[in-house]
């Protein structure tokens, strides 16, 4: 049966978010990941997949109860098309991400990242990196084949027993190590030694993988928080209850050390999670401040929303700006690349970081540079910070004030329907500087308004309110920055109620806006 990759995502549900599609779990079928997967295929790599040797595509997935399932159609779509799937099972994104552009072969991901468990995705990798927006747009267009003799009528797959992995080849541990030796490479040896770091497992997919590097790195870990049940671990929105573990973790009350560090991710791996020694939050975009300062960066690229810390601070020759979302950074990191620039790296607000050039470390130390990897990476990010600190002599808690002083607090409003956000948005931008004024009027004056992602408003004394729908749940995403935390999470929580407001009454027919 024909099927048209754009009207099916409008049937289904499952959408577009960030480098891939995302959905409700139940409505993610062995039919539609088919489909999407052959979309993907069909357009994005069909050149470059028959171009490898082997003809071959890696597929991973995190651990989710629909994950495996959903892989399973994957690899069968895969071989559909006439490659062969590679089963790399459970591993974190960036792993097989690297693992792909190594092998130039295509990379599959299927992950519903930080969202909750009854959610999922795919997360599609060309030999070279994620797929960017123009991808995307092809992939929609994209008019696929699908046999509906392999469905049953809920669109899932009819298998027979001996079908089960689908004569998938195992990769043996290849893409995993593929990973550890690019920073077992790149860095000394023993280049954490003396570093006592907590690790935070719960149901990251990485946590056996970070556990290996650190080690191999020279640190001594302790695992902390293991979970056979999925977790939702938000790095923008940081749980009350993770929080409160990991404060008790930095006490050393219980059995276990003090510690340097406590590090985490999220659910795929991707986003780091960095807890200072008093168990303090450090959020993504500071993090990302330290890491490209170690780097030495040229040229930096970052969303709307981190903090403007990174220009304050003066350390960069140049620093992009982009809408939300990796594949914004990935491709301003490619134009500054033929700009010219031979250290460029990206990262965004919830710490995912992202290296477009190959980078020597340390002349004197190294003699092997780090490799480019241009999808979101956290243990680069827990390296490099707490190097950073230990080179300048001062715990993890006081290399945050080697930065100007700028604080980002954000949050979210769950089941927020996304055509309400983006309805309210659009009335504030239509109604101009008057009716933000209007909305916002217990905020001060209103300086500017940019519309790149969403409404970003900056206030008199700089103060910042940043409002935008997540691509990949019904959220609504708040952002807001100040010169202190005081104002910051004062901000955060007029706004918040605001937000609340709108939910409310959008849930009666029809009601008057007003504030």
């Amino acid at each position: 049966m024909k099927v048209i990759i754009d009207q099916l995502m409008s049937q289904s549900g499952v959408k577009f978010g960030t480098s891939g599609a995302r959905g409700l779990a139940v409505d993610m079928s062995d039919f539609v990941c088919f489909a999407y997967t052959l979309g993907f295929l069909q357009d994005a790599v069909h050149e470059v997949a028959h171009t490898s040797e082997n003809k071959r595509v890696a597929v991973a997935y995190d651990l989710r109860e629909s994950s495996p399932r959903i892989a399973r159609a994957v690899r069968k779509a895969v071989r559909h098309f006439g490659l062969k799937p590679i089963d790399c099972q459970t591993i974190p994104t960036p792993t097989v991400a690297l693992y792909g552009i190594s092998e130039n072969i295509p990379a599959i991901m299927v992950t519903g990242s930080h969202i909750p468990e009854n959610r999922n995705g795919i997360k599609f990798h060309l030999p070279f990196g994620e797929i960017l927006k123009k991808d995307e747009t092809g992939i929609k267009q994209q008019t696929v084949n699908v046999p509906e003799e392999l469905f049953d009528s809920n669109g899932m797959l009819l298998l027979k027993p001996a079908e089960s992995d689908f004569s998938s080849e195992i990769d043996n541990g290849k893409a995993k190590q593929c990973y550890l030796d690019r920073f077992l490479r790149a860095f000394p040896s023993g280049f954490l030694t003396g570093f006592r770091i907590g690790l935070y497992e719960h149901s990251a997919v990485g946590r056996d993988l970070l556990y290996e590097l650190y080690t191999a790195l020279g640190a001594t870990v302790t695992r902390l928080g293991r979970s056979d049940t999925f977790i939702a671990v938000d790095t923008e929105a940081v749980r009350d209850e993770d929080q409160f573990l990991v404060r008790k973790w930095a006490t050393g009350h219980s059995e276990n050390p003090p510690f340097d560090a406590i590090l985490s991710t999220d659910g795929d791996g991707d986003r780091p999670l960095l807890f200072d020694e008093h168990g303090e939050w450090i959020r993504g975009d500071v993090a990302g401040i330290l890491t490209s300062r170690f780097l030495l960066a040229d040229c930096v690229v970052t969303p709307l929303n981190s903090s403007t810390a990174l220009e304050r601070s003066g350390w960069f020759k140049k620093i992009v700006r982009t809408k939300i979302g990796s594949p914004y950074v990935i491709e301003a990191m490619q134009d500054a690349v033929q700009h010219g620039y031979k250290r460029v790296v990206g990262y965004e607000a919830n710490g995912g970081f992202l290296t477009a050039n190959s980078i020597l470390l340390d002349e004197e130390e190294s003699k092997h540079h780090l490799s480019p990897l241009p999808t979101r990476d956290p243990a680069i990010v827990h390296i490099a910070t707490l190097r950073h600190a230990k080179d300048a002599g001062v715990p993890l808690s006081e290399i945050v004030h080697y930065l100007p002083r700028r604080i980002v607090m954000s949050d979210r409003i769950q089941n927020f329907p996304t055509e309400l956000s983006q309805r309210k948005i659009e009335e504030l931008t239509s109604g101009g500087e008057e009716m933000v004024q209007l909305v916002f009027a217990a905020f001060g004056e209103l300086q500017t308004i940019d519309q790149t992602d969403g409404i970003r408003m900056t206030f008199g004394d700089q103060d910042i309110v940043h409002l935008r729908p997540s691509g990949n749940a019904p959220e609504l995403r708040c952002y807001t920055e100040s010169d202190t935390k005081e104002r910051a999470t004062s901000l955060l929580y007029k706004t918040m109620t605001i937000l609340d407001t709108w939910r409310r009454r959008s849930q009666h027919d029809s009601y008057p806006y007003q504030q």
